[in-house]
């Protein structure tokens, strides 16, 4: 292999690092500081990290250098830059969740999650922009500042992961992990350009992911690659004895099937995901991708109707806001966290902490909660919701008795201008096709899907059976193969 000039290491994917560094083409040193070098070039205009590591990240550089030198780096991530979003507990790094409240937080322990990647030889370049406590579909709801997205900075990169999907698209990592709870992982990959997956609830450990909605939430990868995206899983799946809700099961090999092909695959796409609200540049690039599976040996299915699913949206935010309001009451400035002193009372110190230490959108969602979950109340919506709940996830499992996957766009719209969307409804209905796999625990993927309006990405989502990521994967990496849209913008962001 001849020497890689830094334009083709700021493409490179982690399948590629991995040959590269393993072939002695170039070193993690220099590899990590070209993106240390990218990020400070580049952020100023993007502002996807809250925290960069760099001292640590040259570290760990060198001593992934030492063991490839020696021939010792059996590890399969050794070397490779990756970053954090910042709602995953990292020792002795600043962990926010984007909120005042947590403005000084240092953590005394790491997330499962960054104990694998550790493992795994991988190096973090830093924790990363977020809608706080990881509410929200655009990244306009941090405490700190707004990401924007690299394909048109004037444009959100989605939430709440924004800045874990923007890090990626800009080039300021290879590969970045975000959490999910109603589509945060594939919305912003969506409205970006790459590749989110949302895991199986429960094939990914939770502990130390600062809760949202904890039957909700779950830890996953953005890439530029589906290939990336199974390597990364890998890296991070498995059980837990720390997270009770981990499945106790081996990992499969997620790459396994990652060369199957589209031949007699069976796809549902059932109507309730192509329905009104959809813009009509979105809904052609989706039914240009149906059509190329078609063409290309899939069995295209469009009878299948789910007629709970448009009930997703108003029960996720039922059960969402619950959760939340249950999770974030530890948030009581005694403890931890930003805390309000010198009141009349503690009550009122609790009252000041809580109105300074939480953003507008975190505490609509906690009174949300706290009335759906109010005497009088818990029957007539949380319990419904619960109810629905097992209705979309019985509906799941009638359709794949007979399909081996779903198909439907991932967001409704491509990405939409900073402060466009003021109503919080409508800013809600940019998870209206995501938040059906969460409801159900199911696995899915958002892979890039063609371009709207304004040359901005569109996302085609891959819904899964729970627990087969692998065929999930082979199905995404082949429609992948067919298309290879580009997952890096040209020109919008620093100097390349």
């Amino acid at each position: 292999m001849t020497a890689p000039t830094n334009t083709e290491l700021l493409t490179i994917t982690l399948a590629e690092g991995r040959r590269r560094l393993v072939a002695g083409d170039v070193t993690s040193v220099q590899l990590t500081q070209m993106f240390l070098d990218r990020i400070a070039d580049t952020d100023d205009e993007v502002r996807a990290f809250v925290t960069v590591t760099a001292e640590s990240a040259l570290e760990q550089a060198a001593e992934a250098d030492a063991l490839l030198a020696r021939g010792d780096a059996a590890a399969p991530l050794t070397g490779l830059p990756i970053g954090l979003k910042d709602v995953l507990m990292t020792r002795g790094v600043r962990t926010t969740a984007g909120s005042r409240m947590l403005d000084r937080l240092v953590p005394p322990y790491d997330a499962t999650v960054v104990t694998r990647l550790g493992e795994a030889g991988a190096i973090s370049l830093g924790k990363l922009n977020m809608d706080e406590f990881a509410m929200g579909s655009s990244t306009e709801h941090s405490a700190w500042f707004p990401t924007a997205n690299p394909w048109d900075l004037e444009r959100v990169p989605g939430g709440s992961s924004g800045g874990s999907a923007a890090a990626v698209a800009a080039r300021q990592c290879i590969a970045t992990l975000g959490s999910d709870t109603g589509g945060s992982i594939r919305q912003p990959a969506s409205f970006c350009g790459v590749v989110g997956l949302k895991p199986t609830y429960g094939r990914v450990s939770r502990y130390g992911l600062i809760a949202f909605a904890s039957s909700l939430d779950q830890i996953g990868p953005f890439t530029s690659t589906v290939e990336d995206a199974a390597m990364l899983l890998q890296a991070i799946a498995g059980p837990d004895p720390l997270d009770s809700t981990c499945y106790d099961e081996p990992v499969p090999d997620f790459s396994a099937q990652l060369d199957r092909g589209l031949d007699g695959l069976r796809v549902a796409a059932p109507q309730e995901f192509f329905g009104d609200g959809m813009d009509d540049d979105v809904a052609s690039a989706v039914e240009t991708a149906l059509d190329l599976l078609a063409a290309n040996g899939a069995i295209i299915d469009r009878s299948p109707s789910m007629p709970s699913v448009p009930m997703a949206l108003p029960v996720y935010y039922i059960l969402a806001p619950s959760e939340c309001s249950a999770n974030l009451a530890r948030f009581d400035g005694v403890k931890y966290g930003y805390g309000a002193r010198g009141g009349e009372s503690m009550w009122a110190d609790m009252e000041a902490t809580r109105q300074h230490g939480f953003g507008r959108e975190v505490k609509r969602r906690i009174l949300l909660g706290a009335y759906a979950l109010s005497a009088g109340y818990y029957d007539a919506y949380y319990l419904q919701a619960q109810k629905v709940r097992t209705l979309i996830r019985r509906e799941f499992d009638r359709v794949f008795a007979e399909h081996d996957v779903i198909v439907a766009p991932t967001a409704p719209t491509v990405a939409f201008r900073q402060g466009e969307i003021t109503d919080p409804y409508q800013m809600y209905l940019n998870d209206i096709y995501t938040i059906p796999a969460n409801i159900a625990g199911l696995p899915a993927i958002s892979v890039p899907g063609g371009f709207g309006k304004g040359r901005m990405p569109v996302g085609l989502q891959f819904v899964g059976q729970r627990l087969d990521e692998t065929a999930l994967l082979g199905v995404a990496n082949a429609y992948e193969q067919l298309t290879q849209w580009p997952t890096f913008p040209s020109g919008n962001v620093g100097s390349t």
